[in-house]
């Protein structure tokens, strides 16, 4: 017997068609006209939000982040004579989009932790992701044993530090064995191959 939120994870498996694709440029066309951190009610992705640890309880709350899209723009220095290896193409920052957002909800909600965040949708010039946050003062919070690790002192500044599930994968250390060798005790060891 399927669960509810299969179901949910089939329409945005696909999310160009079904009822997702049929809501998406309404939805596109309001969320660019919000403020690039917008709170919002509810998850979006509910089945998404509740596998990241969402709960529709006191202490936690939603937030929608656009971003921008694509690389850096680099700009040619003018010599004389263009080299093969100017080295324009293909230059990317150091950490992915969605830590990006992650970072910008972090510091719009000062007195709460990212918890975690996940893709909701994108167009030509940007990208929006909507990041779990967590009160870890709040005393729903502390006695709910599913979250209250991140109350603990060391969890705090999460995002900014890449501890969450995509700051763990921009930082190399999502997976363990062959290839990820040189990633720890951090990036910056082993004279910076870890990457």
């Amino acid at each position: 017997m399927r669960s509810f939120y299969s179901y949910i994870g089939d329409a945005w498996s696909s999310p160009r068609e079904g009822y997702v694709g049929a809501l998406r440029q309404n939805r596109l066309r309001d969320w660019r006209r919000e403020m690039t951190v917008q709170r919002i009610d509810r998850p979006t992705r509910l089945d998404r939000a509740r596998a990241l640890g969402y709960k529709a309880k006191e202490g936690l709350l939603m937030a929608r982040v656009k971003v921008r899209r694509g690389g850096l723009n680099k700009s040619r220095y003018e010599r004389n004579r263009a080299t093969s290896k100017m080295g324009v193409n293909a230059i990317t920052a150091a950490k992915s989009i969605q830590r990006i957002a992650e970072e910008r909800a972090s510091k719009r909600f000062r007195n709460m932790e990212v918890l975690n965040s996940y893709w909701v949708g994108e167009d030509g010039k940007h990208k929006w992701y909507e990041v779990i946050m967590v009160d870890s003062h709040h005393p729903a919070i502390i006695s709910d044993k599913d979250l209250s690790w991140v109350c603990n002192g060391t969890h705090r500044g999460r995002a900014e530090r890449g501890k969450t599930s995509a700051g763990r994968k921009g930082r190399g250390l999502a997976t363990r064995g062959e290839g990820t060798e040189k990633t720890r005790p951090g990036i910056r060891a082993h004279d910076g191959k870890g990457k």
